[in-house]
């Protein structure tokens, strides 16, 4: 079990301020400044730097962190496997899950909704970022399961293949490129076009596809960047552009005619998305979350 003086240090070292951490613990800066001294005692070495108000953590202080965080998953994932044995249903435990827009708004809920009937007392934390912010969050400990677009090269980051997922070329039924549903590629290059913003995995798997036909995304007409899947659903809707989306998003749009799919002669757009966490990191929550979404998609 983690004292009271780590779980302090911890919240310290996330907050990167000792007044943050005393009001998310509700304990006084001066008790939060005494755990952190009885460490500092403790270990003979210093934890912080102290630069006026900032603080920052020394060397020793970072290897303190990562070695208590990798405690802290050890206990949880105890408490929650203890728990399990006896009855699923009063297992406690803390899913720490990020996920990148599409996953989160259109593939998610239903896993969601069903593994938190199985483990009702598991308690469900859900970062919706774009793919790249996802990321930074695992690698700076934020989150101990993510699900992104795309398979990356990072050593010290383990995938496991999820889903697939097609994006296709849509625009508004005001929008006088709707009249006809099939276009050479090259006509893409004459069109106003509304994009994802920068570190978003659909907008990846865009470029991705058409450097395949060696074609650059700043050759486009790009006349608008907007931030999440549906911002740019909606931005469609109501002008002449047209969008690269997932088709999840669409789904209902195109049923009802808001939107119109429109396809270009030899683009096909198909990315994958794929567990993500920390190389030498797992717990037994996370393998059931895993478990669980694979069945639910059929995968």
């Amino acid at each position: 079990m983690l004292s009271t003086h780590h779980q302090v240090f911890i919240e310290v070292a996330r907050e990167k301020s000792f007044s943050k951490a005393s009001q998310t613990l509700f304990i006084s800066q001066p008790a939060i400044s005494k755990h952190v001294k009885y460490l500092e005692e403790y270990y003979r070495t210093r934890l912080f730097e102290r630069k006026g108000i900032q603080i920052s953590l020394t060397d020793a202080g970072s290897f303190l962190l990562k070695r208590l965080l990798q405690v802290a998953n050890i206990q949880a994932d105890t408490e929650f496997e203890m728990a399990a044995f006896s009855d699923k249903h009063q297992a406690k435990g803390l899913l720490k899950l990020g996920a990148s827009t599409t996953v989160a708004l259109y593939i998610l809920p239903k896993v969601l909704s069903a593994f938190q009937q199985e483990y009702p007392q598991v308690e469900i934390n859900l970062l919706n970022r774009n793919a790249e912010i996802v990321l930074a969050a695992l690698l700076n400990q934020e989150i101990n399961l993510g699900i992104i677009e795309g398979r990356g090269k990072l050593t010290n980051v383990v995938y496991h293949p999820f889903i697939n997922d097609q994006v296709i070329a849509v625009c508004g039924r005001k929008s006088g490129l709707s009249k006809t549903r099939h276009y050479p590629l090259k006509e893409v290059l004459r069109m106003p076009v509304a994009l994802r913003e920068r570190g978003s995995g659909t907008l990846e798997a865009l470029k991705d596809a058409l450097q395949k036909h060696k074609t650059g995304i700043d050759e486009l007409q790009i006349k608008a960047r907007l931030g999440g899947t549906e911002a740019l659903k909606n931005f469609l809707i109501e002008s002449g552009c047209i969008g690269f989306l997932p088709k999840r998003s669409v789904f209902k749009e195109l049923k009802q005619g808001d939107l119109t799919e429109i396809s270009f002669e030899g683009l096909h757009i198909e990315r994958s998305f794929y567990f993500i966490q920390r190389k030498g990191e797992t717990s037994e929550l996370n393998k059931k979350l895993i478990r669980y979404a694979r069945s639910i998609y059929n995968q």
